[in-house]
């Protein structure tokens, strides 16, 4: 595969660097920031839902902004040249009416209580040699929904697959499948020309699902985004063996024939680790954001062919892991049903905006079905396809909405030349299964349980020397680390001990100085699992696994930051460790 022309990869720059004092000082509405190297001047808007920002630039003829005393709500600035207005709290120019969006910069909150302004170059790298859409067939493109992320688009003759996560959990024993995936889905895997992973997430990479894929077809060609942390880390743990991974760089255009290309873009909330994806066929554009917070910094292509995108919500420990305070069910049920609610608008009001022909939202397709998360699929209710695509119909009749079923397909070319062809779309047939009901429970939870047992866990130093490869420390926060039963009460082979993470100490009683406090209990198949192997503690937190108390009640980003993305990819030395003599043993396992 070539890359159009010379095309260099998109870049993220930091324009503009302020540090906590500075950010303190700034005051609700328009603040006026110049860069004191380059004389570059930016506005940073501070509203109820956190920061906005741009260059003091006008889109219209490059004239500068100043504050329009007009305004008494202090959310727009006027230009100097022409009095054109821009409200900062939309980024919408609101004289004239409806002319631009002003391109907004990345605002990135640091740990310290700095930000940055992040500014993506190219902004539109799709716009590069554009091509015109020509006409499609009957049959040419079909889209065909498999199951949560998993999508397989026929283009003319290639085959291009989503996500696969066909088989087994995902988060360690946390998320099931929710949708039965049709009978032929691994078949289906194995024969595709392109396969495209936007991340590490494992409702996204799903390991079970590429063993099958390595045992039969290992060279089969691998699609990922250059993120900082690899989206394949974990490979050469997982003892899967696949020939074929491209990392390709963000948004350069990336030809696989005459007809057919793709382009992955980064998140700009999280470029570490999420990436989205345009595929284009004879002109046609295919845009999947899949689970980007803000795919490509929010710079999206307008009126695509067919926009895919997540719409669950729910993805996340908070807040139904909590306990403690104010974490009672009322007080969760209504934080999640207002979080819901504002997802639900905020992706509604996506669509609108981007206006692409067609919508589908997908991979939000998960169950907490084990017995033992009970609580939380009772707790952790979720958005509907049909009530997203509801929503957009009631906000414009421009867009065609499609909740599909598994196994369901879409012809684009029949769908694009008369939207309301009912033959467009194929469902599955009427005896086909659409729910799971059986999910191997036994033999995933059974292999995460080999763990418990596992010789280092015979040597108190474990503790130690596990934190000591992790490397966060210089912090002000005291755990508590309780392995639990499945019912997260302590488990008799289980260990209960502190971690000082100020200067990586293991102390035996909580220390007298003031100090963050968290409390973890974790079930100890899954903590010891991610000792063994040095994972991310996303399937701790994302895959519900752990009970979690704060004092006080803070969220701590760089704690959970850097055990969720930024542990070492490569995994604890533990031959090392049972071959040290352990002549040090330190007093764990026996806080109380």
């Amino acid at each position: 595969d070539k890359q159009s022309g010379k095309m260099t990869s998109q870049t993220a720059k930091v324009v503009l660097s302020l540090d906590a004092e500075t950010v303190s000082l700034l005051k609700d509405g328009v603040n006026f920031k110049k860069d004191p190297e380059n004389g570059k001047c930016y506005i940073i808007y501070k509203g109820t839902e956190g920061f906005k920002a741009c260059r003091n630039q006008c889109k219209h003829q490059g004239g500068l902004f100043i504050k329009d005393i007009e305004d008494l709500g202090g959310r727009t600035v006027k230009c100097t040249k022409h009095n054109w207005k821009l409200n900062l709290s939309t980024m919408k120019y609101v004289n004239p009416p409806d002319s631009f969006l002003q391109d907004e910069l990345e605002v990135e909150i640091l740990d310290d209580g700095g930000l940055r302004l992040v500014e993506l170059s190219p902004l539109d790298p799709w716009l590069a040699d554009p091509r015109e859409p020509l006409q499609l067939k009957e049959g040419e493109v079909k889209v065909t929904y498999l199951t949560h992320a998993c999508m397989e688009l026929q283009l003319g003759q290639r085959r291009f697959m989503f996500d696969p996560w066909l088989k087994g959990p995902a988060f360690a024993r946390g998320w099931w499948l929710l949708h039965e995936s049709p009978a032929d889905a691994l078949d289906r895997l194995c024969a595709a020309d392109l396969i495209y992973i936007s991340h590490m997430h494992s409702d996204h990479l799903s390991y079970p699902t590429l063993k099958v894929l390595s045992e039969r077809r290992p060279d089969a060609p691998i699609y990922v985004g250059d993120t900082s942390r690899p989206v394949f880390w974990y490979l050469e743990q997982s003892k899967v063996q696949l020939t074929n991974i491209n990392v390709v760089p963000f948004g350069v255009w990336q030809n696989v024939d005459e007809h057919l290309r793709f382009m992955i873009m980064m998140d700009g909330v999280h470029p570490e680790m999420d990436t989205c994806i345009i595929v284009e066929y004879k002109g046609h554009m295919i845009l999947n954001t899949v689970d980007c917070t803000r795919p490509n910094g929010g710079r999206l292509p307008q009126n695509v062919d067919l926009m895919m995108s997540d719409f669950a919500g729910g993805a996340s420990g908070f807040p139904m892991t909590f306990y403690g305070g104010k974490y009672s069910d009322s007080w969760k049920a209504t934080f999640i049903k207002n979080e819901r609610k504002k997802l639900l608008n905020y992706k509604a009001q996506l669509v609108k905006s981007l206006q692409p022909k067609i919508y589908c939202p997908f991979a939000g397709y998960f169950v907490e079905a084990h017995p033992s998360d009970r609580y939380i699929k009772e707790t952790n209710v979720k958005n509907g396809a049909d009530a997203l695509n509801a929503q957009i119909n009631n906000l414009t009749s421009d867009i065609k909405t499609w909740t599909p079923k598994p196994g369901a397909v879409l012809d684009l070319g029949l769908a694009l030349t008369d939207p309301t062809n009912s033959e467009a779309i194929t469902n599955p047939p009427a005896s086909a299964k659409i729910y799971k009901d059986n999910w191997d429970f036994d033999l995933y939870v059974d292999e995460l349980n080999r763990a418990i047992s596992c010789e280092i866990f015979k040597h108190p130093n474990w503790i130690q020397f596990y934190y000591t490869w992790a490397g966060f420390q210089n912090y002000n926060l005291v755990v508590r680390m309780i392995e639990t039963d499945d019912n997260f009460e302590p488990h008799p082979l289980g260990c209960d001990y502190l971690v000082d993470f100020l200067d990586l100490s293991f102390p035996t009683t909580i220390p007298d100085r003031e100090h963050s406090y968290l409390e973890l209990k974790n079930r100890v198949g899954v903590m010891r699992h991610v000792v063994v192997h040095g994972g991310l503690w996303d399937d701790l937190y994302i895959g519900f696994q752990n009970r979690i108390s704060r004092d006080p009640d803070i969220y701590h980003h760089k704690f959970w930051n850097h055990f969720q993305t930024e542990l070492p990819c490569r995994g604890p030395d533990w031959d090392k460790f049972l071959r040290v003599d352990n002549t040090f043993t330190i007093k764990v396992c026996s806080y109380l």
